[in-house]
């Protein structure tokens, strides 16, 4: 049985556990000035105590490949040397406490320019407000109704923003980085092309699913063209809008079949993990939660497609956490919220299974 404190190895890296920190957005960058996007002291912090905590891979918060990609003013970026510096200093102590830093790279299409989630609940913030400016997607489509319309990007666009990702790659690896995630989850503008419920496009860019996926396949290209071959590449899916599971939902969207078989293509493109998600695209889908109620998706997949993967979605105990690793649904687990309450989790994981892991020597004592 594999355990959920075994090391696992993806190219040449060895991550010590299957105990991985999600990306979880902050909203705490200088939002104009020379700081404009970079990691700040609380950031510092914040990642920080869960690599001391004993997190064996920690992916940052959805970082922006440009400013319009962020989804509020309030998020990081990598588009520039001074957010390059800022970074290095955290992945440099990261790596002190054993833990592999990685980063998420993202742009949040239509779902660009809102508030912080707790003013006004997240409001889109128009372009003629302060801090706003015009969001974009693969078609002329708002979110919902009170959502900003987003303009639809041209083909010399989309190739524009397909850099901009390689480009944010390269800085990654200067900035320290051992792991990419390309964000293509959660409504943001790669899921915006994937699903037929966002992309209305009639060109090369829509329609069919091999036109559907053609953006995500480029931007995975160029990413792993200038990553380094040793280190890994991992994508980050909403396997389902959760729109074809429900009845009463005419709408149609991306589904877990979608997910199956996108997955083979990424895989053949060089991605090495599927961190896989759920949902964000589609507002008032009827979502069925509960513990680990993602699971099943991450287990079909990797089942499936031979794609390693993790798994995400409301898993909180050791005793959990373990089942899933040792029977073989995922290869990793990525935990959120649970890491916001405990940043110490793998500690008491340890102890409540039975298992050694070494704290900070400052902490010996404890």
């Amino acid at each position: 049985m594999t355990s959920l404190f075994a090391p696992y190895t993806l190219r040449s890296l060895q991550i010590p556990n299957r105990i991985w920190m999600a990306p979880m957005c902050q909203y705490s960058a200088a939002p104009e000035g020379e700081a404009v996007g970079a990691p700040a002291d609380w950031h510092f912090t914040h990642l920080a105590a869960r690599a001391s905590g004993g997190t064996g891979l920690i992916l940052t918060e959805a970082t922006a490949v440009s400013p319009e990609g962020r989804i509020s003013p309030y998020d990081l970026g990598i588009w520039n040397d001074t957010q390059v510096a800022a970074f290095r200093r955290i992945t440099a102590f990261l790596k002190t406490q054993g833990t592999v830093p990685g980063i998420q790279l993202a742009h949040a299409g239509r779902k660009a320019s809102t508030e912080r989630s707790w003013v006004d609940r997240g409001r889109p913030i128009a372009p003629e407000e302060p801090h706003g400016w015009a969001p974009v997607g693969p078609s002329a489509l708002a979110f919902d109704q009170a959502s900003t319309l987003p303009e639809e990007l041209t083909v010399d666009d989309i190739r524009g923003i397909v850099q901009g990702f390689a480009t944010a790659a390269e800085r990654a690896r200067a900035a320290g980085f051992e792991v990419v995630e390309i964000h293509g989850a959660h409504g943001y503008l790669i899921h915006q092309f994937l699903s037929p419920y966002s992309n209305r496009r009639t060109d090369e860019y829509g329609g069919s699913f091999e036109g559907r996926t053609r953006f995500a396949l480029e931007v995975v290209d160029a990413v792993r063209a200038v990553w380094p071959e040793d280190l890994p590449l991992f994508f980050r899916i909403s396997a389902t809008d959760w729109l074809v599971e429900n009845p009463e939902d005419d709408r149609d969207g991306w589904t877990a079949d979608d997910t199956v078989r996108f997955a083979k293509e990424l895989l053949a493109h060089g991605v090495d993990l599927l961190d896989v998600s759920t949902g964000g695209n589609a507002p008032n889908a009827k979502i069925v939660t509960g513990p680990g109620y993602q699971v099943p998706f991450a287990d079909r997949v990797r089942a499936e497609s031979g794609m390693p993967v993790a798994a995400v979605g409301m898993i909180t105990e050791p005793v959990q956490a373990q089942e899933i690793i040792a029977t073989g649904k995922a290869d990793a687990v990525l935990l959120g919220r649970e890491l916001l309450r405990n940043p110490y989790w793998a500690h008491h994981a340890a102890r409540e299974l039975g298992r050694d892991l070494t704290f900070p020597v400052q902490y010996h004592r404890a």
